[in-house]
């Protein structure tokens, strides 16, 4: 695994610490790296949803 180093508002890091504090994650780092897979997971589904539109004639 990589290191990276982010700049994150206060705020948000603090509702990332609550989300650890409620045992939702068992600490920042897990929370940040869920918080990324979601993304990528959301930007490939778009660009399969677009494909996908593109390629109308494939649902028939």
């Amino acid at each position: 695994m990589e290191r990276v180093t982010l700049r994150i508002p206060k705020q948000q890091i603090e509702e990332v610490e609550q989300m650890v504090e409620t045992g939702e994650f068992p600490n920042r780092s897990e929370a940040i790296r869920s918080a990324v897979r979601e993304m990528l997971n959301e930007q490939s589904e778009s660009r399969d949803d677009k494909r996908n539109r593109n390629r109308s004639w494939a649902k028939v």
